[in-house]
């Protein structure tokens, strides 16, 4: 059976710069995906690029075996909170509906069937009782909590996250890998951008490690066994914290 989500040979050049080069890797549906990499290893470029927003120089991107196009492919994508223009004069819920313009268009109104997906999305983040608030008045968790429901409302069968535990407090943190654990568990296909260990070690099915280039994939437990793959992914020595901290966690 072929991958949701199929990266093949992937190199991707911005401003001159090679981002990421000869990049494959696949995502099944039923599997969550953590991809960890040091700062300016290309994971958002290759999220990026895995949307349709860039274009790669070489090698192809497919979901569902078809070539990713910016609204026409149903992947779900949260952004970093930064990322997202929280001073818009939009409510909770009117967010969560823009998850949908790619299925709506820009001249068809929200039918039944789209405040219903909202509805369920909202649900899911535990956020129905807050939908009418604006959402320049939230927190950074509550954010947080939106972009996943404005992602959820598009009904993605493939569901792509950027750092999405990044300043979180400890209960939105399990909540969130709690979901996002069940959605693959329902069949969809997650790959998500972390920079924290533990929840990559103790919630992902499969673990790509990325500098430029994939250095490993494997499963969680084989990888935090292998000091050699991380000292090459993030460049640092066999003293390092961050190894120390895998040893902690695996």
């Amino acid at each position: 059976m072929s991958a949701v989500l199929a990266v093949d040979g992937v190199t991707v050049r911005l401003g001159g710069r090679v981002a990421v080069h000869d990049v494959t890797l696949r995502v099944d549906r039923g599997e969550l995906v953590g991809l960890l990499g040091p700062n300016g290893a290309g994971k958002t470029t290759l999220l990026r690029t895995a949307l349709g927003l860039l274009r790669p120089d070489a090698g192809t991107v497919t979901v569902n075996g078809q070539r990713a196009r910016p609204g026409r492919i149903p992947i779900g994508y949260v952004p970093q909170r930064h990322e997202f223009a929280w001073d818009f004069p939009l409510s909770i819920e009117q967010v969560v509906m823009t998850g949908r313009t790619g299925r709506l268009g820009v001249r068809r109104r929200p039918g039944v069937d789209d405040w219903r997906a909202v509805d369920e999305a909202l649900e899911r983040v535990r956020m129905s009782a807050l939908r009418t608030r604006p959402a320049g008045e939230l927190s950074g968790g509550q954010r947080q909590r939106v972009l996943v429901a404005r992602a959820l409302a598009l009904q993605p069968d493939v569901l792509l996250l950027d750092e999405p535990f990044t300043g979180l407090d400890m209960p939105t943190q399990e909540l969130l890998a709690a979901l996002f654990a069940s959605l693959a568990h329902e069949g969809r296909a997650v790959l998500m951008t972390t920079h924290d260990l533990a929840a990559a070690v103790f919630g992902c099915d499969r673990l790509v490690l990325l500098n430029g280039t994939v250095v490993a994939d494997g499963a969680p437990d084989e990888l935090a066994a292998d000091s050699d793959v991380w000292m090459r992914t993030f460049g640092v020595s066999a003293e390092s914290p961050l190894l120390r901290t895998l040893k902690a966690v695996a």
